[in-house]
């Protein structure tokens, strides 16, 4: 029996080696790399090819829901299950526009976590259940709803996201220059044309808007300015 590969894309250790301990009693399924962020997760899924990447939405240097949607434009045959600890309906949706094939709460039992993998695996959709009740009945609510189109989201570029998850994690430019390897001037600049985008005009404002539409999760905002 071949079994199913997958890469664990988790920043907290624990959390990491309780999956990997979970995953290694089932016949089934393989862990065959993990990252801590989310550029070693883009990296390690090109690299390793897994069947599956379990991939955590809060990640530092590129969280989860970005590093999909670079992974998924490098490689689109990816198949993405998306972790997290809050069920959001914001994460969710974020999560399904990047290309995720599912949305996993970590607090899943053991068979869940299984399932939900092998279902992925298989190119089904899942959703933890307390998720796929609750899309359940947005489902029936739009389709019951005769009002006015959903706005558009607003499209950012990969490099203002990951812009604004630094600055939403309380980064000053100096240290998002270094991280993305890019001049302060650059980094200004993208803080600008961010700022005109969403028509915000500070950094409490940008991070709030990070946090609301799951480019970091609630737990990880360091100070609002």
């Amino acid at each position: 029996m071949k079994q199913i590969t997958v890469l664990l894309a988790e920043d907290h250790i624990v959390v990491r080696e309780s999956f990997r301990t979970m995953l290694g009693l089932e016949t089934d399924l393989k862990v065959v790399g993990e990252a801590k962020d989310g550029r070693t997760a883009i990296a390690s899924a090109l690299k390793l090819h897994p069947d599956v990447v379990l991939m955590d939405i809060a990640m530092p240097l590129l969280n989860g829901l970005e590093a999909t949607r670079q992974l998924i434009d490098a490689w689109p045959a990816a198949r993405v299950l998306m972790l997290s600890a809050h069920s959001d309906d914001a994460y969710v949706q974020k999560a399904m526009e990047v290309g995720a094939r599912g949305f996993l709460l970590k607090q899943s039992s053991s068979h869940i976590v299984c399932d939900a993998i092998r279902e992925v695996h298989k190119g089904r959709e899942f959703f933890s259940p307390e998720v796929s009740a609750r899309r359940g009945k947005l489902n029936a609510q739009e389709l019951n709803s005769k009002g006015t189109p959903k706005t558009k989201a607003i499209e950012l570029t990969a490099r203002e996201m990951e812009v604004l998850q630094l600055i939403a994690e309380g980064k000053a430019n100096k240290e998002t220059a270094s991280e993305l390897g890019i001049g302060i001037k650059t980094v200004e600049k993208h803080r600008e044309h961010l700022m005109k985008k969403l028509a915000i005009h500070d950094t409490a404002g940008l991070t709030r808007y990070a946090i609301s539409t799951g480019v970091i999760e609630s737990h990880l905002q360091i100070t609002i300015e």
